[in-house]
C-alpha cells in the first residue's frame, strides 16, 4: 500500500499542477469508497479554486473554498494527471476536472481510498478532524525524536517494530520502512519496546528519518501497485537491505537474513546484527 514516502512523492508531483487552478467539475463514477463520497461534493466544488496542498500522515489535504478536501489512496490507489475527457479504465473512480483541460484522476482497484470534505482549512483539519486529530508526530518534523519514542515505549511490552508502526506514536513508518530502519539501528524487530534504552531510541529515530528521506528522494518503493503521479515507478526498492530478502546474505555480515511474523506482518532482520 502507498506509505508516507509514496504519498509525499505524489504530493510533490501534483502540487505545482493544482495550486491556484480552478475546478470545473468533479466527476464521480464510483462513490462507494472506504467512506462514501458525499453526494453534494460535485456541486460544492464546481468553480472553486485550489489553494495549498499539504500532507498529514498518508492523507492529502487540498485547500478549496475555505475548507479542505481530504484524500487517501487506501491500499492500492494512485493519482494521475490526465487530459480531461480521457476514457477511464475500470478502476478510475473520480476525476477532479480543472479549467485548464486536465484532470486529477483517482485510480483505486480495491476501493479503500477516500475523498471527503471538511469545512476546516488544512491546518485546522489536521488537528480537529476525527481521521487526523489522534495521529502521532510526523517523522521528518522536529517534534519527533528518540526521546519521544523512549517516552512512548515506557509501560508497554509490544515489539519495538509494532511500536514504531503505531500511527498514534509516529505516522508513516510502514512495514517496509520499519524493517529497514530497525536493521540500520541494529535493533531486533521483536525486542520488547520497554527493554530498549534511550541511546538506542535516539539512533532509531535517526535511522527512521534517514530511510524515509532516502525513499522520498528515490520516489517511493515499488511493490505491487504503487507508481508515481506521472506513471513512473519509484526506485527505493533497489536500495532495500533486508525487506523481502529472506535467506539472502546480510549486507553487513553475510549471515542469512530471517523472516518472522510480528503483529500480523512479515518482518525481516539479521539475527547477528540486530539484538
Amino acid at each position: 500500500m502507498p506509505e508516507l514516502p509514496e504519498v509525499e512523492t505524489t504530493l510533490r508531483g501534483i502540487r505545482p499542477h493544482l495550486e491556484g487552478r480552478r475546478i470545473e467539475r468533479l466527476v464521480v463514477r464510483q462513490p462507494r469508497l472506504r467512506l462514501p463520497i458525499p453526494a453534494d461534493l460535485p456541486e460544492r466544488l464546481a468553480g472553486l479554486s485550489i489553494g495549498g496542498l499539504t500532507r498529514r500522515a498518508k492523507y492529502l489535504l487540498l485547500e478549496v473554498g475555505g475548507g479542505s478536501l481530504i484524500l487517501h489512496l487506501g491500499m492500492s490507489g494512485s493519482l494521475r494527471l490526465v487530459t480531461a475527457g480521457l476514457a477511464p479504465t475500470r478502476h478510475d473512480h473520480v476525476d477532479l476536472v480543472l479549467t485548464d483541460g486536465r484532470a486529477l484522476r483517482l485510480h483505486d482497484p480495491r476501493r479503500f481510498g477516500l475523498l471527503i470534505w471538511t469545512p476546516d482549512p488544512p491546518a485546522l483539519a489536521a488537528t480537529r478532524h476525527p481521521l487526523l486529530r489522534d495521529l502521532g508526530p510526523e517523522p521528518l518534523e522536529s517534534e519527533f525524536d528518540g526521546a519521544h519514542l523512549f517516552a512512548q515505549s515506557r509501560g508497554r511490552r509490544v515489539a519495538v517494530k509494532s511500536l514504531i508502526m503505531d500511527g498514534t506514536v509516529v505516522v508513516g513508518v510502514g512495514n517496509i520502512y520499519a524493517s529497514e530502519s530497525l536493521f540500520l539501528a541494529g535493533i531486533h524487530p521483536a525486542r520488547a519496546c520497554n527493554r530498549i534504552a534511550l541511546p538506542r531510541y535516539l539512533r532509531l529515530a535517526d535511522t527512521i528519518r534517514t530511510v524515509l528521506k532516502a525513499s522520498i528522494v528515490q520516489g517511493g518503493t515499488t511493490l505491487r501497485n504503487y507508481v508515481q503521479e506521472d506513471g513512473n515507478p519509484g526506485y527505493f526498492a533497489r536500495l532495500l537491505r533486508v525487506y523481502g530478502r529472506t535467506g539472502q546474505p546480510c549486507p553487513t555480515c553475510g549471515t542469512a537474513l530471517r523472516e518472522q511474523r510480528i503483529g500480523q506482518r512479515s518482518s525481516f532482520y539479521c539475527a547477528r546484527c540486530q539484538h
